[in-house]
């Protein structure tokens, strides 16, 4: 996609959009998901939903995954006590889904497995199911996690489990 036609869909995807793809329920629905899947690993999951960049980011070549990172650092993801925070960015105006993982958990998990995930959310999206693509997507991210970080009895919840809609 081009510079001017993406600058165009970021300027027409707007938040209206992103309350109607991510209602209350599926908010609900997601904190859920996510505190039910922690109390059976040790890692930490915020998921940020965003409909759009600004257009200077946009203008300026900002891509999804710069933007991850980005909101990975300010939302304090990489700040848990096993290094193990893992972020699930979705951008809606450029239909994409980034994980980003601290470095705890990001050196034990494969990059496919990650792509998977992902992969799960932007097929549903496609077909305009934004609820039960991403609550697939957590219960395999759960169940990923429960692998390689499954639950000791010593964790307490670092992250909040609520959505962060911008």
């Amino acid at each position: 996609m081009g510079t001017l036609s993406r600058f165009f869909k970021h300027l027409t995807t707007t938040t209206g959009f992103g309350r109607r793809a991510f209602p209350e329920k599926t908010l609900k629905a997601i904190e859920e998901a996510i505190a039910d899947g922690e109390k059976r690993h040790r890692a930490e999951i915020r998921l940020i939903v965003e409909p759009a960049l600004a257009a200077l980011a946009v203008l300026g070549g900002q891509s999804p995954r710069e933007r991850a990172r980005e909101l990975f650092a300010h939302y304090g993801v990489w700040d848990t006590e096993e290094n193990c925070g893992v972020l699930v960015y979705i951008n809606l105006a450029d239909h994409q889904v980034e994980i980003v993982a601290d470095r705890g958990i990001g050196r034990t998990v494969a990059a496919q497995d990650w792509q998977a995930i992902c992969r799960t959310m932007t097929q549903g999206f496609s077909r305009g199911d934004y609820h039960d693509s991403v609550l697939a997507a957590l219960a395999q991210l759960n169940a990923l996690l429960q692998e390689h970080y499954p639950d000791d009895g010593s964790t307490h919840n670092q992250l909040a489990n609520r959505p962060v809609m911008l």
